[in-house]
C-alpha cells in the first residue's frame, strides 16, 4: 500500500504517518524502486492501533508503550491494565481541573452585564487574579536613618 492507502484505510492523515516515522513510533517504511513509501497490512494495522490510543487520549509516550505491550505475546495484562488506570486517573483530574474553570467562568459570566459599557467585571477578576497569587509580596524596605551632619566624613575610615 501507498502512503495514501494506508492514510485511508488506518484512519490516519500521511502527514502524522510520516511524522510517527521520524519519531520512531513506526519503522521507516519500505520504499519503491520510484522511492515511494510502501506499507503492510500489518504497518497499517499499528497505526489503527495508534489512532484509537489518540482517540483515548494516550500520549505519544504511552503509545510507545503499548505498542510494545501489544507486540509483545508474553505480556502480562495487569501491566496494560495499570497504564489503562493511570490514564484513567490522569483524565478524572483534568475533567475535574475542567469543571472547575466551568464553574467559575459561569460566574464570572453572571456577574457581567454584557452591555456596551467597558466596565467588566470579568476582565476586572482576570486582572486581580493574574497579578496577585504570582507576584510575591515583599517586606517594605526600612527608611534608612538620616546620617549625622558631622559623621558623614568620617564614617568610612
Amino acid at each position: 500500500m501507498n502512503i495514501g492507502q494506508v492514510a485511508k484505510s488506518s484512519g490516519v492523515s500521511a502527514k502524522m504517518i510520516r511524522y510517527y516515522e521520524q519519531i520512531g513510533l513506526i519503522p521507516k517504511a519500505n520504499r519503491s524502486d520510484a522511492g515511494y513509501r510502501s506499507y503492510s497490512s500489518s504497518d497499517a494495522h499499528a497505526l489503527y492501533f495508534i489512532r484509537r490510543a489518540r482517540d483515548l487520549g494516550f500520549s505519544v509516550e504511552q503509545i510507545s508503550e503499548l505498542l510494545a505491550l501489544w507486540r509483545d505475546r508474553e505480556r502480562a495484562s495487569a501491566d496494560v491494565k495499570a497504564m489503562a488506570l493511570t490514564h484513567v486517573a490522569g483524565l478524572k483530574s483534568k475533567i475535574a481541573e475542567l469543571q472547575t474553570m466551568v464553574h467559575t467562568l459561569e460566574k464570572l459570566a453572571d456577574t457581567c452585564s454584557g452591555d456596551d459599557c467597558p466596565n467588566c467585571p470579568i476582565i476586572e477578576e482576570l486582572a486581580e487574579r493574574a497579578v496577585a497569587p504570582s507576584t510575591p509580596r515583599l517586606p517594605p524596605i526600612p527608611k534608612a536613618k538620616p546620617w549625622p551632619v558631622g559623621e558623614m566624613a568620617t564614617e568610612g575610615r
